[in-house]
């Protein structure tokens, strides 16, 4: 008798290891290649899915009004009181006594529907809508032990996606390096202009010499 060695998942949040084998742009293609590797015979408790660039995705599925509450707490609360019903049923005695099924149900169907319209009228209206949420990654990457990553990608030929390598990190921020020439972190600022309205001064011109004297003829 054999058992299959189980690989233990960390309780405390750390980085998955192994090295990249495939890489889907879905996550049910990521589940594809996984299950195709377990119908080989492949070890996959040594495979980890890994969804990068996740984001939280809210999908609009309707608007809320005080028909579709009342209808929601009716149905809700018929299943509650069909649930008690049928334990009240079980556990009654005596074939005399009547059958508090309906009974159950109906108590039920009106406790929910006023409960559901004084639950809808306490918000205001501020979130008249129904929605679903989800967690999306942009891609999905499927990591191998390194002893079986070689194996891994000859299986996953023959579906696509194979990628190999390391899952790739972001680079580290580089520190700012200061410019090389001194002046450029000091720029010089730009010479005032007189303002248009104020008077100038006249150019100053530079001093001329004094004519010279004509020749006088000996006599």
């Amino acid at each position: 008798m054999s058992f299959t060695r189980q690989t233990r998942v960390p309780q405390a949040p750390t980085l998955p290891q192994g090295e990249l084998v495939a890489s889907y742009g879905a996550y049910l293609e990521a589940q594809r290649a996984v299950d195709h590797l377990a119908d080989k015979q492949f070890p996959v408790q040594h495979v980890t899915i890994v969804g990068t660039d996740l984001r939280m995705v809210e999908r609009v599925t309707g608007r809320l009004s005080y028909p579709r509450v009342a209808l929601a707490g009716l149905a809700s609360g018929m299943w509650f009181g069909l649930f008690v019903g049928l334990l009240l049923t079980w556990f009654s005695s005596g074939s005399g006594s009547t059958p508090p099924l309906l009974a159950a149900i109906l108590i039920g169907a009106a406790f929910g529907v006023l409960f559901s319209v004084i639950t809808y009228a306490f918000t205001g209206g501020k979130r008249d809508f129904t929605s679903s949420s989800q967690i999306v990654a942009a891609q999905y990457a499927v990591l191998c032990a390194a002893q079986h990553a070689h194996k891994a990608r000859a299986l996953l030929q023959e579906i696509g996606g194979v990628q190999s390598g390391w899952p790739a990190r972001p680079a580290p921020a580089s520190p700012a390096q200061p410019p090389s020439d001194p002046s450029a972190a000091y720029p010089t600022p730009p010479a005032q202009q007189p303002p248009s309205g104020s008077p100038t001064a006249p150019p100053v011109q530079p001093p001329t010499s004094p004519p010279a004297a004509p020749p006088t003829n000996p006599q």
